[in-house]
């Protein structure tokens, strides 16, 4: 519900302040660019595209550039990646990239958000009986992406990438180091080089592409999670529902999740501003769930970095970033999957069409039109949620409003159609104000209750 809420927030049509805001964005990012048809031919063969990292952003990329007519390299160290992942994923994703319905663990159409005093309200009334929120595991997900790719004409390379030489003139290529890992070398680790036209980096928060092209560093978040079997009629509870906990005690800046997957339920928390405390808050949210997770047996424990913003550069010469390497993981909610694929795709099929279909060089100019078709359409919503979590994420009064604020259909009905298909819904002008008028009535509630409770505690 929380990655959903910027649906409500997008969807008015009264926001003058954002509306100008983001239209100043858009004019300053304009970018005239010309078709890359006057860049040479590739002779005696397609232009040669690497792909560094074999996530959700990796794999749509490497999906598209193969379908292309690209001769594609995909580089992936840990083909059993298990990233500690909520794994929410919104329907139109399953629609737009052709998901099949057995890598979807669960259906959620019901979901539980508990405040800071454990008020807990539930939302979903409002889906139609087919809308549902999808439910994944990372490994499963990436590996079908890949091999996807891979069945389209993408070479997958298990190897570590190692670093790059960046060439000196429009036409050379980029050499690529990595430790090769398969058969041949019996699991053992061989350097190995790559020389390709272009370079798209889908590595990740810590992606050594960007450090190559001097991208910048960001703030990022770290999540942490648990894989937890629970007893069977514990599971019955979370067959069709996940639990969003919110309160400074399981975080102070971000929010705890109890998530349901095939045969047992992901326990975690994030955090940007005290990472030294993430067992703390991990403790806490097993805490705040503990009877509904009695019995419970941890299988799997993992952590990651998460972005906190996008990027300084994004891009450079025919080397582009995507996903998390971006920084494109959403501000309080903490949402990249469907950015990441979607990310990876853009920038590929800039590729293909400046490229015309792997028969020419490609330029710095076709992957600055990935750029900015990606800031037209998704830069606004990244701006909103930023917004949002210094609203409502930096006290627990006004974690309480929040919760409070998530019981009105009107919210639930826009918040989940904007978080489900991703586009901008048309707000109704009159619940508009009126849900404003909520907001600030909750805000100023949850403060007074707030007050009176530290007088008790004096």
């Amino acid at each position: 519900m929380i990655k959903s809420f910027v649906g409500l927030l997008q969807s008015s049509p009264e926001k003058p302040h954002f509306a100008t805001q983001t239209e100043s964005i858009t004019h300053r990012r304009h970018i005239k660019v010309t078709a890359g048809k006057s860049s040479p031919k590739v002779s005696g063969r397609n232009l040669r595209v690497a792909i560094v990292g074999g996530g959700p952003a990796g794999g749509s990329a490497a999906e598209t550039l193969a379908k292309g007519g690209i001769e594609t390299f995909l580089i992936e160290r840990k083909l059993d990646n298990c990233k500690p992942c909520g794994g929410a994923i919104p329907l139109c994703m399953i629609g737009e990239f052709d998901l099949p319905l057995d890598i979807i663990d669960r259906r959620v159409t019901r979901m539980m958000m508990i405040s800071p005093s454990n008020v807990a309200v539930e939302v979903g009334r409002t889906l139609k009986p087919h809308e549902y929120i999808g439910m994944v595991r990372r490994e499963v997900l990436d590996a079908y992406l890949r091999d996807r790719a891979k069945q389209n004409g993408a070479n997958i390379i298990n190897g570590l990438f190692l670093k790059m030489d960046i060439p000196r003139d429009q036409n050379s290529p980029y050499v690529l180091h990595y430790s090769g890992f398969d058969e041949k070398s019996g699991g053992v680790a061989e350097k190995r080089t790559l020389e390709v036209d272009a370079v798209i980096g889908a590595d990740g928060a810590n992606s050594r592409v960007a450090k190559c092209i001097n991208a910048g560093d960001y703030g990022y978040a770290i999540a942490f999670q648990e894989r937890i079997k629970i007893p069977d009629d514990k599971m019955v509870y979370y067959e069709n529902l996940a639990e969003v906990y919110m309160g400074e005690d399981v975080s102070p800046d971000f929010y705890g999740w109890v998530f349901p997957k095939c045969d047992h339920v992901a326990v975690g928390t994030g955090t940007f501003t005290h990472k030294g405390d993430i067992k703390k808050y991990q403790l806490a949210t097993r805490n705040r769930a503990k009877d509904k997770i009695l019995g419970a047996k941890t299988i799997r424990v993992e952590a990651h970095p998460i972005p906190e913003h996008p990027r300084p550069r994004r891009m450079m010469g025919r080397v582009a970033l995507v996903g998390d390497a971006a920084g494109y993981v959403t501000k309080c909610s903490g949402e990249g999957i469907y950015f990441a694929a979607k990310s990876g795709r853009i920038c590929a099929e800039a590729i293909v069409e400046g490229s015309e279909n792997g028969k020419r060089m490609v330029e710095e100019g076709d992957l600055k039109k990935y750029l900015e078709k990606w800031d037209k359409i998704y830069w606004p919503t990244f701006k909103v949620l930023d917004v949002f979590q210094k609203v409502f994420y930096r006290s627990n009064p006004a974690r309480e409003a929040f919760v409070e604020m998530c019981g009105d259909v009107y919210v639930q009905k826009m918040a989940f159609d904007g978080y489900l298909y991703k586009k901008i819904v048309p707000g109704n002008p009159m619940e508009d104000i009126k849900l404003a008028i909520k907001t600030i009535g909750s805000l100023m509630r949850a403060h007074a209750i707030n007050r009176e409770m530290n007088k008790l505690n004096v």
